[in-house]
C-alpha cells in the first residue's frame, strides 16, 4: 500500500468531535495543548546543523548579492579564504533585491558560520525584520543560508544534506509537475502526457479549479480532467491534484470526493492556504490526504497544522519559508505525527538541486517530490550526477556543498548589488 493512502487511515486518538475547529487560541496552560504539542516542541528544540563539524570558527568577512541581467547570485567568502554561493528565487529576488541588501546583508560580516542556526533567529529580530516575515524575507535569507551551507560543505566535504541531517535517499524518485490551467482537459491531458513521457515518471501532479476561488477557465475543466488523468494514465501512476486554493469547503469536499473514487494520491491546497480551520475540515471529510504548505511562512502555524491534524503532508518550499533549517523542523514535527515531508519547490534558479539535498536528509520525505526541470540558463557542471530523471530517478550529487560548479565566466559577468 502506498504511504500516502496509507497515512490518511491514521487518526490520532487526541482528537475528538469536538476538536474540529480547535484553534491556535487555546489556553496555554491547558493539558489539551500541552499534550498535543510536547512532542512537537521537542522536536523544535533539537539543533539541526551540525555544528560539530567544524573545530574553529569560520567567520564571515563579506556577504554579496551579484546580477547579471534577471539571475542573483550570493555569495559568502570567511576570513580564511572559503567560498559558497548560491542562485536565488530569481522570480522574486528581481523585486526583493532592496531586502537582502538593506535588511539582511548588513548583520552577517563578522559572525560566526558554525552559529548560522542562532543567526537565523537573530536576524529575524534585527531591524524589526519579523515584520517583514513572509516570502519577501525568506526568499532572500534562504538565498543566503543556501551560499553559506555551500561554504561550510565544502570546508568539511560534506553535501550540505549532511550539514542538516543523515543521508536516508541517495536519489530522489520525482513527480512530473505542470500547469495547463486555461486549456480544456482534453488539450491539458496531451500536455500531461507529453511530459510525463519526457522524463519516464511514475507519478504527475496537475492544477485543477481556477487559483485563489478564481473561476476555473474552461469551465468544469477539474471535472472532466479527473477522471480522464486517471483513465490515461492506469492504476500504477501514482496522481496528485494541486487546487491552489481554488475552492470553499464546500466545493472543496465536492471535488475531493470525486478524487477519492479515481485513488488520488494527494489533494494539494483544496481551500485557500491561510484558511487553517476550514483546511482541517476538508483533511476530516475526505478520503485523500490533504497536502499543504506551499505558502506558509510561519513556524508556530506549522505546529499548529501538524499538532492538529489538520494536514496529512506538509509542503514547506525551502525558498519561501526560509531554507532548509527552518524546513527541517517542519519536517522533525511532521515525523512525530507519521506525516510525509513533501518540499514545494518554486521555479526559477537552481531550486531543484536545493531541494534534493534536503530532500536527502529528510528521514520522513514523501516517496516522489516535485520536477519542473533544471534551469539550462545557468552553465554548470555536475561531476558526481547528470542531474537528469531516467526512469523517474534523480542520481544525487554528493561533491562538497551543494555539488555542481558554476562556469566561473558566468560568474564573472555579475556585478554587485547595492542598496
Amino acid at each position: 500500500m502506498k504511504i500516502a493512502r496509507r497515512n490518511f487511515l491514521k487518526k490520532t486518538a487526541l482528537l475528538t468531535a469536538g476538536s474540529a475547529l480547535v484553534n491556535n487560541t487555546i489556553h496555554a496552560g491547558s493539558v489539551a495543548e500541552t499534550d498535543r504539542y510536547a512532542a512537537l516542541d521537542a522536536a523544535l528544540a533539537n539543533p539541526v546543523l551540525k555544528r560539530q563539524l567544524f573545530s574553529e570558527p569560520v567567520i564571515i568577512d563579506k556577504l554579496e548579492l551579484l546580477r547579471y541581467n534577471d539571475n542573483f547570485l550570493c555569495r559568502v567568502r570567511s576570513k580564511d579564504g572559503a567560498e559558497g554561493i548560491s542562485v536565488s528565487n530569481n522570480m522574486q529576488m528581481e523585486s526583493l533585491y532592496p531586502i537582502f541588501v538593506r535588511r539582511l546583508q548588513p548583520f552577517f560580516p563578522g559572525k560566526d558560520a558554525r552559529d548560522l542556526e542562532q543567526l537565523l533567529n537573530d536576524v529575524y529580530v534585527y531591524q524589526s525584520n519579523y515584520k517583514l516575515q513572509n516570502l519577501a524575507l525568506w526568499v532572500p535569507l534562504a538565498t543566503i543560508e543556501f551560499a553559506i551551507l555551500d561554504m561550510l560543505g565544502r570546508i568539511a566535504g560534506k553535501t550540505m544534506g549532511e550539514l542538516i541531517g543523515e543521508i536516508h535517499h541517495s536519489e530522489i524518485a520525482v513527480y512530473q509537475a505542470n500547469n495547463f490551467r486555461g486549456k480544456s482537459a482534453e488539450e491539458s491531458i496531451e500536455g500531461i502526457r507529453k511530459q510525463v513521457e519526457e522524463t519516464s515518471a511514475k507519478a504527475l501532479k496537475f492544477k485543477v479549479g481556477g487559483r485563489m476561488n478564481a473561476p476555473e477557465v474552461p469551465a468544469k475543466r477539474s471535472e472532466k480532467l479527473i477522471p480522464l488523468v486517471r483513465k490515461t494514465f492506469g492504476d500504477n501512476m501514482t496522481i496528485y491534484a494541486d487546487s491552489n486554493g481554488s475552492y470553499d469547503v464546500k466545493e472543496a469536499i465536492r471535488v475531493g470526493k470525486l478524487m477519492e473514487e479515481y485513488k488520488f494520491d494527494f489533494y494539494e491546497e483544496p481551500v485557500p492556504f491561510d484558511w487553517y480551520e476550514e483546511t482541517k475540515m476538508i483533511t476530516d471529510a475526505v478520503r485523500v490526504p490533504v497536502a499543504g504548505g506551499e505558502q506558509e511562512p510561519s513556524m508556530h502555524n506549522f505546529r499548529w497544522l501538524i499538532g492538529n491534524d489538520a494536514l496529512q503532508i506538509v509542503q514547506p518550499d525551502i525558498f519561501y519559508f526560509g531554507g532548509m533549517i527552518r524546513s527541517m523542523r517542519v519536517a522533525r514535527m511532521a515525523a512525530v505525527k507519521n506525516m510525509e515531508c513533501t518540499p514545494h519547490i518554486s521555479g526559477s534558479g537552481l531550486g531543484y538541486l536545493y531541494m534534493m539535498h534536503f530532500v536527502s536528509a529528510v528521514s520522513n520525505a514523501g516517496p516522489y517530490h516535485e520536477f519542473k526541470g533544471f534551469n539550462l540558463e545557468i552553465p554548470l557542471d555536475c561531476p558526481t550526477s547528470d542531474l537528469k530523471s531516467h526512469g523517474g530517478i534523480v542520481k544525487m550529487p554528493t561533491g562538497p556543498g551543494h555539488g555542481v560548479i558554476i562556469d566561473p565566466d558566468f560568474i564573472k559577468k555579475h556585478r554587485l548589488v547595492e542598496g
